[in-house]
């Protein structure tokens, strides 16, 4: 089961996913979320080396916005 920060996270890469990109704002607040509690759990840590291991190889691209 998720937290709700990883569940929030999800969601947020799920629709970076989908679109196939992320605005600097959206990662923003993705980051933001996974810092909120000053701890990131596991289920966390692995959705932001999800997210980054997407943008690394190109299948998710940064955009300004």
């Amino acid at each position: 089961m998720l937290s709700s920060e990883a569940a929030k996270l999800k969601a947020m890469i799920d629709k970076a996913i989908e679109d196939h990109k992320i605005t600097t704002t959206e990662y923003e607040k993705i980051l933001a979320i996974a810092n909120a509690d000053m701890k990131i759990d596991p289920q966390e840590r692995q959705l932001l080396a999800q997210l980054q291991d997407l943008l690394t190889s190109g299948a998710v691209k940064r955009v300004p916005g």
